[in-house]
């Protein structure tokens, strides 16, 4: 028989547009994700590919974890539901995933990082609390095609190395493509974070989010303000979550 914490974060997940999200709060989703297995943290631009991107959706719902960080979509969930569920920001996440102890520990975590720059910065502020990253940890991604994706240098690295954690910084749409591809090629189950930005609004490689903006689901906002060119298209992009959420609600749209 589950005991009573198994049996209520079994009762803490809802299936929106075919995903099986969890809902409970954000360190019953550390929990879970201290596990081992895939995370992700699907944003409102990335979702609204569900539709017209097989590799992504197949990231997505072959996930162990899928946490509720798009505020637009748990916004319209009240609102075609009235049913109010958590949400739990990557940024929350991450917090408290580098708040664990065992992961400071040395060659515990390896990231996975975008641009060299991204991975100095990033580095740096890591050493200013407390880990004993270097760029040995860190494995610089490269451009990857669309669809499924391998990347045997990677594996071959992490095979080597075998962390308990692997958290990957990349771009939504990319980045859970690339964890779902390490889930199914290695022969052990590290925790494989998909936090995106995450760590650059931390360590002042992308613009500071306050905790509060953070909590009223303005993040996008103050992105959008940092970088209007580069963020406004893809936050404007988002606004096509609307039409997915009513007309699929906890169906996966496929072929939109």
């Amino acid at each position: 028989m589950p005991d009573a914490a198994q049996q209520a974060e079994g009762s803490s997940y809802r299936q929106i547009l075919g995903v099986r999200f969890f809902t409970g709060t954000p360190r019953e989703a550390l929990a879970i994700g201290m596990r081992g297995g895939l995370v992700v943290v699907p944003a409102a631009p990335a979702l609204v590919d569900l539709p017209t991107d097989p590799s992504y959706r197949a990231a997505l719902t072959n996930a162990d974890l899928a946490i509720t960080d798009s505020g637009l979509m748990v916004l319209l969930w009240r609102w075609l539901t009235g049913e109010k569920i958590t949400r739990v920001s990557g940024l929350e996440y991450l917090k408290l995933l580098l708040a664990e102890p065992s992961v400071r520990e040395p060659g515990a975590a390896l990231w996975i990082m975008p641009t060299a720059a991204a991975r100095d910065q990033n580095v740096a502020w890591l050493r200013t609390q407390g880990f004993p990253t270097t760029a040995d940890d860190c494995y610089l991604a490269p451009m990857y095609a669309e669809g499924e994706l391998s990347d045997p240098a990677l594996l071959e690295m992490i095979r080597t190395k075998r962390p308990r954690h692997i958290i990957v910084a990349l771009g939504g749409g990319v980045q859970e493509r690339l964890g779902l591809h390490l889930k199914r090629a290695l022969d052990y189950r590290p925790g494989i974070h998909c936090i995106g930005a995450a760590i650059g609004f931390l360590s002042g490689e992308q613009v500071n989010i306050p905790a509060w903006a953070d909590y009223f689901f303005l993040g996008w906002l103050f992105r959008s303000l940092s970088a209007p060119r580069k963020f406004f298209p893809r936050y404007w992009k988002a606004r096509k979550l609307v039409g997915l959420m009513r007309k699929y609600r906890d169906r996966l749209p496929v072929g939109e």
